[in-house]
């Protein structure tokens, strides 16, 4: 089997920026490896996602019980696996992924009460990697932040694309209780936890980048060497 390793936080943590800094720093120095992005909304089996994202089933997250909504998500996931990664994945390749399983865990845990989530933490991970059968991570990069300067992110990064919020990003107190219940299933599942703050202040990119680099070389994904 190949190595499975998750970018996984909050909206506005920047996971997406060090999943495609890693990216790109596995195709400078030679690295075999396939990247994903989930959900998949420009294929069919992310329906229900947009549908749920987009309000239709109601403006409050809460409108969808969290087993419900995930398993919208885990259907997309998936028909990813079946028709595009199974056999990269059982051939030994590195597949690099933004959002999995993991997602799930924070978004929709995040409707439990706090003393309810374990359960659903069990009942997740046993649903989609042994009743579904897709791969476990090898390892989760977890991208630490306080909801209020997520959500900064997430504004400014709209007036740049332009583009709106879904039900998830333009509620701050859900945002709130996403980024309490990530911190709880990092805990729980033994996630890689990485804070994107220092002393009140931001880290760099690049610092953030380096620290990843260095926890992915001790699972053993190294410089390829032809």
């Amino acid at each position: 089997m190949g190595k499975l390793i998750v970018f996984e936080g909050i909206d506005g943590s920047g996971k997406s920026t060090q999943f495609r800094l890693m990216c790109g720093r596995f195709e400078n120095e030679g690295v075999p490896f396939a990247r994903l992005t989930f959900p998949q909304y420009q294929e069919p089996s992310s329906a229900l996602i947009k549908m749920y994202l987009n309000g239709e089933f109601g403006e409050n997250p809460e409108a969808v019980n969290p087993y419900a909504a995930s398993t919208f998500f885990a259907v997309d996931r998936y028909a990813s696996y079946m028709k595009v990664w199974r056999d990269l994945y059982t051939g030994g390749n590195i597949i690099l992924t933004d959002r999995y399983t993991t997602s799930n865990a924070l978004h929709q845990g995040s409707k439990l009460p706090e003393g309810g989530r374990s359960d659903f933490f069990s009942w997740l991970y046993d649903f989609e990697f042994r009743l579904m059968e897709l791969p476990k991570p090898d390892i989760v990069i977890y991208m630490d932040i306080e909801a209020e300067k997520a959500a900064e992110r997430i504004k400014k990064r709209q007036a740049v694309t332009g583009t709106a919020a879904d039900i998830h990003e333009r509620n701050l107190g859900y945002l709130r209780e996403c980024a309490r219940c990530g911190a709880q299933a990092a805990e729980y599942y033994g996630w890689r936890k990485l804070s994107c703050f220092h002393n009140g202040a931001a880290r760099s990119e690049e610092e953030i980048h380096e620290e990843i680099r260095e926890i992915l070389s001790v699972v053993g994904v190294k410089r390829h060497e032809p």
